[in-house]
């Protein structure tokens, strides 16, 4: 019986071990989508972030005109910038979604999404951004995508969203590729100096709902 319990042990930590290892392939560097089930159907552009997939403002204004109709058939653009910088000017059709709970909420404990499914030979897929997409944004996508491999963890390497983006550049380089595709066609920074009052306010209410703290000069780069 000991020597079950020992072999039992030794398994789950190579299998532990084997999958960091298949994540980390395909997650960062492969040209297969994260549940390694078919090629990414957006093309990539390089990104600061090495261990998420990025697209470019132009391959989402694109996206938005239809142009990739016969390999998409549904999108959701994540917002995760605070709602004054969204009610500011936001890409069309995009949702405001800045604090983990809610990325759980509307992906993880609702199949809405999924279920709009039409075409199961087309991609389902979610682009995250925030003002830069250099904090904010890819923190939100990855937590999407740690949360979702938890939730299929015994049906590895299933996924639930096997096909996420961030935006590079964020809103700022997307409002000044294609402004025209913003509502309203205006920009407002993070720091914009008639909102201080709602910077701190939001701050701390991403800080106490997602239960992490972020230093000052991380959170500028947001």
């Amino acid at each position: 019986m000991l020597l079950g319990i020992i072999i039992n042990i030794c398994f789950s930590f190579y299998l532990q071990n084997s999958i960091k290892a298949a994540l980390s392939l395909g997650d960062a560097s492969s040209d297969l989508i994260a549940d390694f089930s078919a090629p990414y159907a957006l093309p990539r552009c390089k990104s600061k972030h090495s261990d998420l997939q990025a697209i470019s403002p132009e391959t989402v204004s694109n996206l938005i005109r239809g142009e990739y109709s016969e390999v998409i058939d549904n999108y959701v653009i994540v917002d995760c910038r605070y709602p004054y910088e969204y009610e500011g000017g936001h890409i069309e059709g995009a949702q405001n979604i800045y604090t983990k709970s809610d990325i759980l909420d509307r992906f993880m404990k609702s199949d809405e999404f999924t279920s709009k499914a039409v075409d199961s030979n087309k991609k389902n897929v979610i682009i995250f951004h925030c003002e830069f997409s250099s904090e904010r944004g890819p923190k939100m996508c990855r937590y999407l995508r740690e949360s979702d491999r938890k939730e299929n963890a015994d049906q590895y390497p299933r996924l639930t969203y096997p096909e996420i983006y961030i935006l590079e550049g964020g809103y700022k380089a997307f409002y000044e590729h294609e402004s025209s595709q913003c509502t309203p066609q205006t920009y407002k920074p993070m720091l914009h100096a008639d909102h201080s009052q709602d910077l701190k306010h939001f701050r701390a209410k991403t800080k106490s709902m997602n239960g992490s703290r972020c230093n000052r000069r991380r959170m500028l780069r947001c």
